[in-house]
């Protein structure tokens, strides 16, 4: 009997220690919450869980949100800095009330091409606009993958060459008036709408058309719901990949250094997979019977750098940070 209380003891003090030691696991692992509002399917969510999620290894849990299930489109910025989410994928819109400066980047027509977009992003010379948004937004942008070129994507016959062609089309903007001038200065009625409200819009008529990259216009299935692609090539598009500083600055130099190389891994697959997608979609929209072709592309830069430049959002543009990005 002796034996038999002896042995139970050293196992129960044996499932104490290994409870105690997995608690201890669990405890040690970093948990990043993620929201986002493209949907759970789409080939960037699969990307990231891949690139990004799966890069972390053990010492990471990492949760992501998808289709504005978490936080609506817009809000996501306000919810790190509140605490409630540590990470998300911003455009550079989402900083304007707070950061003016970045209103720069949500220029139309700034960047050339890719290759000059990255050639910004990835160089020193947004070197002080990102420590402005780290002290004023209160988050830590990691990396810029590219999700693709926007281009004008609408129902209906009208041929569209230049702006004035856009005229009275309601196209939908994502909300913010940093997207809203976007479409007024591409011609358009811009009106804001949830990207998970586009499809509906235009089955319904509340909407004309909208503006994305062609891999979003795929995983979407706008093209089910329009008859034309205007290869208007306005905006060379990255999100922002940002942690809430809260959160980064709770974490250890080695944690930090792991998220970083996992957000660059994250941006280097999502780059190619965009690109990779983008060079074989416009057979793809063509075999489902739309219209895809090119504008007047001087005409509508010329209209749209004319409007900015008459527009509030030059005031804010730091001095000589529009002639650095245009030397690049």
């Amino acid at each position: 009997m002796r034996n038999l209380l002896k042995r139970l003891a050293t196992g129960v003090a044996a499932a104490t220690i290994a409870f105690t030691s997995t608690a201890a696991f669990a405890a040690d692992k970093v948990e990043l919450i993620y929201s986002d509002t493209v949907p759970d399917a789409d080939i960037r969510t699969t990307t990231l869980r891949e690139a990004f999620g799966g890069c972390l290894g053990d010492g990471f849990e990492f949760k992501s949100y998808h289709g504005a299930t978490l936080f609506k489109q817009g809000t996501e910025l306000n919810a790190m800095q509140r605490g409630n989410l540590d990470m998300a994928s911003l455009a550079i819109f989402d900083f304007y009330n707070q950061v003016p400066h970045t209103s720069l980047l949500g220029t139309a027509y700034l960047f050339r091409d890719y290759d000059h977009m990255r050639k910004v992003y990835d160089g020193d010379v947004l070197k002080e606009l990102w420590a402005e948004i780290e002290e004023k937004a209160k988050v830590k942008i990691l990396a810029n993958p590219y999700i693709g070129t926007r281009h004008v994507n609408i129902k209906g016959d009208r041929t569209v060459m230049k702006p004035e062609d856009l005229k009275g089309i309601k196209l939908r903007m994502p909300g913010g008036e940093g997207w809203q001038f976007v479409g007024e200065a591409l011609g358009a009625n811009p009106t804001p709408m949830a990207f998970t409200e586009v499809y509906t819009g235009l089955q319904t008529g509340a909407i004309d058309g909208q503006d994305n990259p062609l891999p979003a216009d795929k995983g979407m299935k706008f093209y089910e719901v329009t008859n034309q692609i205007i290869l208007t090539a306005h905006l060379i598009a990255a999100n922002q990949f940002t942690i809430s500083l809260a959160k980064w600055n709770s974490l250890n130099a080695e944690q930090q250094a792991k998220i970083q190389e996992c957000a660059m891994n994250f941006q280097k697959t999502l780059d190619k997979v965009t690109l990779d997608q983008e060079a074989e979609l416009v057979e793809f929209f063509k075999a489902q019977g739309l219209k895809v072709y090119e504008p007047d592309k001087k005409a509508f830069r010329d209209h749209v750098l004319d409007a900015y430049k008459a527009s509030k959002y030059s005031a804010d543009w730091p001095e000589g940070l529009f002639d650095k990005i245009n030397a690049l």
